[in-house]
């Protein structure tokens, strides 16, 4: 049966979600291609979705507009968390540890969802707090799973609070270190006796959508355990990765396997 023609609705929504994919703020050509439309049909299109705030134009680049980063707030405290929500269950589960829900906002990462077994009461939850990369694991593999440009505002906090940034024990070493494996880990940073790992979901090659975090005492995690720390989030990161991806498989994080 041969595949029907693309509405003008379809159109309109292939190039919003070829914005919200790209890596970089894409071009008026790059969007063209990118959803098999003619550069003028695309353009016209791309008037539309400007004016109606779906999208956002920079110069002679696009970035998603209000409209879509309003949508997107209300998806991630709902439909997030929802769908999230038995992969946590599962992770705290397999690991007997407590496992968290993070995103990213303006310049720090926010826990939207916790699962917390009631052997670790002593930790604190963090619910709806909003963390900073250089204290916590979550925001660091967030950032990690960034384009460097697009970290900045998440060095401000560090740099305010006097963290160091650069040399062989600043954060930019630390954040280099992590995208790279794949996975943040942080030893009492926070809390003394509380270590924690995190890895970031990426769906179809875009922006990190979330991280899921593990939580625990730091005298439980040796060498050994880590390692298997490391397997089950890897497993859990990529199961909610392809519950969230659009078009199928999905990688966790863009590092090759630590």
């Amino acid at each position: 049966m041969p595949e029907a023609p693309r509405t003008a609705v379809d159109k309109a929504l292939d190039l919003v979600e070829a914005v919200a994919r790209s890596p970089q703020p894409p071009r008026l050509t790059d969007l063209a291609e990118a959803v098999d439309l003619h550069r003028a049909t695309a353009y016209r299109i791309l008037l539309d979705l400007v004016r109606r705030g779906w999208v956002l134009r920079a110069g002679d680049r696009y970035l998603p507009g209000t409209a879509v980063l309003q949508l997107s707030a209300a998806a991630t405290r709902h439909s997030l968390v929802a769908l999230a929500r038995p992969v946590l269950l599962g992770l705290s589960e397999a690991t007997e540890m407590m496992v968290n829900l993070q995103v990213l906002e303006e310049d720090r990462s926010r826990v939207i969802d916790v699962v917390r077994p009631e052997r670790l009461g002593m930790i604190t939850r963090l619910l709806g707090e909003a963390l900073p990369v250089h204290r916590f694991a979550g925001p660091l593999a967030l950032v990690a799973a960034l384009e460097p440009e697009a970290r900045a505002p998440y060095l401000r906090p560090a740099e305010a609070a006097g963290h160091p940034l650069d040399g062989p024990e600043g954060l930019a070493a630390e954040i280099e270190h992590t995208r790279r494996s794949g996975f943040a880990v942080e030893h009492g940073r926070n809390e003394k006796p509380v270590a924690s790992l995190s890895r970031a979901v990426v769906v179809d090659r875009g922006a990190p959508l979330c991280a899921l975090t593990v939580v625990g005492l730091d005298a439980e995690i040796d060498t050994a355990r880590l390692l298997l720390l490391k397997q089950r989030l890897r497993e859990a990161t990529e199961e909610l990765g392809r519950l969230l991806s659009s078009t199928g498989p999905v990688t966790a994080a863009t590092a090759a396997p630590a």
